[in-house]
């Protein structure tokens, strides 16, 4: 059950920083988009920083429940 526990921790710190390099990525093209004036990598920005986000918070949420499974 102990190798279970750390199975699950282990996936959830690795979902959080998936979901916290793609807001980070997100971030990125947003700037950029501001900076050459270009709408569609705002856009684009705008959307990995929010997929981001819900990532990080599908991990911090949902996955910690997996440990209740069994």
């Amino acid at each position: 059950m102990q190798f279970f526990a750390s199975a699950v921790t282990t996936l959830q710190t690795l979902v959080v920083a998936l979901g916290a390099g793609l807001a980070v990525w997100g971030v990125v093209n947003l700037l950029e988009g501001y900076g050459s004036d270009n709408a569609a990598a705002k856009s684009q920005g705008i959307k990995q920083l929010m997929a981001g986000g819900g990532i990080i918070v599908l991990g911090t949420t949902l996955i910690p429940l997996l440990s209740t499974l069994f």
